[in-house]
């Protein structure tokens, strides 16, 4: 890691309470603003390396939590963890058997940055969709889901396409996210089912 993250006073504060990244404070930040997660939800958490969201979400439910990513996820006592792309229906028929009733989907996920601003906005859109589409796959009726997105001329879209499948749908920046970044959440609230 560069000296950007070193001089980086989140990203110090989430290493010295023992979080796997500053992201863990966007979760907590959600859940206090808007009680997405109650004490008995199981919780699939996609894209979930290095696994900073599922530390935060073992505290906050007595269900099962499973994170899953292309990349192996470091143990984490309580965790249940699956290697694999959200957009194979194999790993979701996995999920789905893993925990029976799915109350929660989050995803933090974001692909790789190229440094290209529309293509790597276009791909975050891209993911967003995949997401949305495994969480329809998975979710109770009455579930909820919480995406990380980023603003741009294909929001609205996404956006959109939640608030079909949602009853309430909010947008939230969070105090944790990078000054200038164009990163926002979405909230969406009782799944339609």
């Amino acid at each position: 890691m560069g000296s950007q993250w070193t001089r980086d006073k989140v990203y110090l504060r989430a290493k010295q309470e023992g979080f796997r990244s500053r992201a863990s404070y966007k979760l907590i930040e959600i859940q206090n603003k808007f009680g997405i997660i109650r004490d008995d939800d199981n919780i699939i958490d996609l894209g979930a390396a290095p696994g900073s969201w599922l530390q935060v979400l073992r505290t906050l439910t007595k269900g099962r939590v499973l994170g899953i990513d292309l990349n192996p996820i470091a143990p984490l006592d309580g965790i249940e963890t699956l290697e694999g792309d959200l957009t194979d229906p194999s790993v979701q028929n996995r999920a789905r058997e893993i925990l029976g009733t799915v109350s929660i989907v989050v995803c933090d996920a974001a692909p790789k940055l190229s440094g290209h601003k529309s293509y790597d906005q276009a791909r975050a859109i891209a993911l967003g969709e995949e997401a949305l589409l495994f969480a329809c796959n998975v979710l109770k009726p009455g579930g909820n889901f919480v995406i990380k997105s980023f603003q741009g001329v294909d929001f609205p879209e996404l956006l959109t396409s939640i608030k079909e499948h949602f009853y309430v749908v909010k947008t939230y920046s969070t105090k944790a996210t990078r000054k200038g970044s164009t990163e926002i959440y979405i909230i969406g609230k009782n799944f339609k089912g």
